[in-house]
């Protein structure tokens, strides 16, 4: 067990952007590692009716593209004793545990938690003349279902909820002001850090694109570079373990 001097996010500030109410257990790990974990939602969910889908039977397979995926797809799954049957799909490992929660074995992508991740597991190379659900949000993992369409997949789209600009108040804005430097932002989202940029206020924003800036793929490096972000560090996946890895990684050379 590290000694207080050793943990590695030590005397580091970390912003936690995911979405409102969904952030608990990533800021408790951010403490457990040192540091002073703020929230600051770049987004918020809400969900969408989903009282006549398309029943499970329908489908031979079902990929979820997210923890908040599972959540608001609850409804539209079969009773509990059939689901063991399902063959599921999950972007990552938070998503693959929100499904066994709900008595459903998915599979994972081995490398990387992203739609190219899921696209790479072996069961989803081969698809033609299936019905695939794809569950998520409008506008999210635009590439899973273009991608098993070419591949000759009949895909359909359940989307469960949206994403929507967060409600940002003055208590956000005094938490970050009050924060000390280093101050490290962590985006696993286009539209999180879209709604930041759009919102923070400008000496905050100006104040976070000279520290060091934590995203979760090469997509988002690209993002933040045409946001005016300079120190960018790419995380090997959107998992808080991953991307909490990756800001220490960035304070041990912020520090040097």
């Amino acid at each position: 067990m590290p000694t207080r001097d050793s943990l590695p996010l030590e005397g580091a500030t970390v912003l936690v952007t995911r979405p409102a109410g969904t952030a608990g257990a990533f800021l408790r790990l951010a403490r457990t590692l040192g540091a002073r974990a703020i929230a600051v939602p770049g987004m918020s969910l809400r969900a969408l009716d989903v009282r006549h889908p398309p029943r499970a039977p329908t489908f031979d397979a079902w990929i979820f593209t997210s923890p908040a995926a599972v959540r608001f797809g609850a409804a539209i799954l079969p009773p509990r004793r059939a689901r063991r049957n399902l063959q599921a799909f999950a972007v990552g490992d938070g998503t693959a545990r929100a499904l066994a929660r709900l008595g459903i074995t998915a599979s994972v992508p081995d490398d990387r938690f992203d739609s190219e991740g899921v696209l790479a597991i072996a069961a989803l190379k081969r698809v033609r003349g299936r019905r695939i659900a794809l569950v998520g949000a409008p506008g999210g993992r635009d590439l899973i279902g273009p991608t098993l369409r070419r591949r000759g997949a009949r895909v359909d789209a359940l989307d469960v909820y949206v994403r929507e600009p967060p409600r940002l108040t003055r208590r956000h804005f005094d938490a970050i002001e009050a924060a000390a430097d280093p101050l490290i932002l962590l985006i696993s989202s286009a539209d999180a850090l879209g709604h930041l940029v759009a919102r923070l206020p400008a000496a905050q924003l100006e104040r976070l694109r000279s520290q060091p800036l934590v995203v979760s793929s090469a997509r988002l490096v690209g993002i933040a570079r045409e946001q005016g972000f300079a120190e960018i560090v790419q995380a090997r996946s959107a998992a808080p373990r991953d991307l909490l890895a990756a800001a220490a990684g960035a304070l041990g050379r912020h520090r040097l």
